[in-house]
């Protein structure tokens, strides 16, 4: 059988609301057009499946077990509609982002903040590593959009836009109070006890990238896993850090870490957010990305 589905919604509608009348107002539509629809329901079905009565209508057996499944299929369509309309209303959802340590505290945190007290049903993820990691995540549809440092490598599908810029400089503390006012080449850093991050991570690269393209080549006193730990590790005077701006502003501002002078600065870079055409962006997504963007 190739039954129409709107007469099994008008047919719903009419136990529903218990009378052929009733359901017309519901459904919006005439009177007549709800009776000829149960009548070609029927003939459809071979089955009667209403006893009219003075006071409505009411199950024949045959009507009652039709019902019975739907009932629970129109009931689930409806349940889908609603759950629809609570996404494309902002009221629930999810948004699955991609981020570093540095990206996340530095970018993202702020408008997350925004974000949740503007649309409080909304379920945020973040998923943290650094800029490979963040990427991979992007390829394999675990991550709606992602938040990155320059330099990195995308594939095709990947589009990419600039939202911050940022700088990596070198601190020091007490002990290295005699750089405070000396101008330094790149090859003189070859000569100072390095702290950096470890891995392949975008930070890492664009400094050794930019310094080997000089001739120089860092041999790091201490590899780190955070830049966190690479400020501290330079307040006690423990090397000189090589960090992005951000991580070590309060101790600069207080005057605990200062920044080597360099005679040509390294060249800024950028945070990125990253997204992928093979990924739909769901609405919830499009909004948080529409207030970074903006």
């Amino acid at each position: 059988m190739d039954i129409s589905l709107e007469y099994y919604k008008i047919f719903y509608y009419v136990v529903k609301t218990g009378s052929f009348t009733a359901a017309a107002e519901k459904l919006n539509i005439s009177q007549p057009a709800v009776s000829q629809a149960v009548k070609l329901l029927e003939r459809e079905l071979g089955s009667n499946i209403f006893l009219r009565t003075q006071k409505g209508v009411r199950l024949t057996p045959e009507g009652d077990l039709l019902y019975s499944y739907i009932s629970s299929g129109y009931e689930t369509i409806l349940k889908g509609e609603e759950s629809l309309r609570k996404v494309l209303d902002m009221e629930n959802g999810e948004i699955r982002i991609g981020a570093s340590d540095m990206t996340l505290q530095y970018y993202l945190l702020p408008f997350l903040e925004e974000f949740h007290k503007k649309y409080p049903g909304i379920k945020v993820s973040v998923t943290n590593g650094p800029t490979p990691e963040t990427l991979s995540y992007l390829y394999e549809g675990k991550i709606d959009f992602g938040i990155v440092s320059e330099p990195f490598t995308a594939k095709t599908e990947v589009t990419s836009w600039r939202v911050k810029e940022i700088k990596d400089i070198f601190v020091a503390g007490s002990s290295f109070l005699p750089l405070v006012h000396k101008e330094l080449e790149y090859k003189e850093l070859e000569e100072l006890p390095i702290i950096c991050l470890e891995g392949l991570t975008s930070t890492r690269s664009y400094v050794d990238g930019i310094l080997k393209n000089n001739g120089v080549v860092l041999k790091p006193e201490f590899e780190l896993a955070t830049s966190d730990m690479i400020v501290q590790f330079s307040l006690r005077n423990l090397g000189v850090g090589s960090v992005v701006r951000d991580f070590a502003k309060e101790y600069l501002d207080r005057g605990e870490l200062f920044e080597l002078k360099l005679k040509r600065e390294l060249p800024p870079r950028h945070f990125c957010i990253v997204t992928s055409s093979k990924n739909p962006v769901a609405t919830a997504a499009k909004n948080l990305l529409s207030m970074m963007k903006g």
